[in-house]
């Protein structure tokens, strides 16, 4: 069974995947299980550094963190399943975090104590924006989306043509539209998978939708 977690290491780190050397903060850990089970559900591997070699932990007390993280830190709670693997003498911990099919998105403490929605993306966990939950909540609840293809729709999409993604600040300064108005057409062509919603370490972007639907 061993050969299970060797491929698993071997994968390295992506979006359904991550590696913890070990675990000394809930609340941080609580942002990787909301951003796994807002997403498309995941695992950690607790026990295995970065680099893919294996470290250990002591399993009781890495679980009662996670337990932590989920029960306590994550609203509303977060389920998931652990198993116990010895490998080269060592022990690990992997947790298994389902996708939530709830009407409510997980959200998890930030470092200041506010409570936010995580998403993961590749091998990062993102705060999202109120865009990116706008649209979710749309599509979810089935609320009616109307879209007109007018001047700021038409300087959008032109900039599009030519530059590929956009940020909210310069779309408002290119159709000279107020924060609400802005928003509101960016919604309602995220709802529609027109355009989609690009999370990267230092700034949101906007960018034509790729590969059918971005929020589920």
């Amino acid at each position: 069974m061993s050969a299970y977690i060797y491929d698993l290491i071997r994968q390295g780190e992506h979006q359904q995947l991550d590696f913890k050397h070990s675990i000394t903060d809930s609340k941080k850990i609580a942002r990787s299980l909301a951003a796994f089970a807002n997403t498309d559900g995941g695992k950690l591997l607790v026990g295995v550094r970065d680099n893919g070699s294996i470290a250990g932990v002591k399993s009781d007390e890495e679980f009662y963190m996670v337990q932590a993280a989920a029960e306590m830190y994550c609203k509303p709670e977060v389920p998931f399943e652990t198993k116990v693997w010895k490998m080269e003498r060592k022990t690990l911990l992997e947790i298994t975090i389902p996708k939530i099919l709830s009407s409510e998105l997980i959200t998890a403490p930030n470092k200041d104590e506010k409570y936010r929605v995580y998403i993961r993306v590749n091998d990062q966990n993102f705060i999202v924006n109120n865009i990116y939950l706008k649209a979710w909540n749309k599509k979810k609840f089935g609320k009616g989306v109307l879209v007109r293809y007018a001047e700021p729709e038409k300087i959008l999409f032109d900039y599009l043509d030519n530059n590929k993604k956009i940020t909210f600040s310069k779309f408002m300064r290119l159709a000279k539209l107020s924060k609400y108005k802005a928003e509101k057409i960016l919604v309602n062509l995220v709802v529609l998978d027109i355009i989609q919603v690009v999370f990267t370490e230092n700034q949101v972007f906007y960018q034509i939708a790729k590969n059918g639907t971005v929020i589920e």
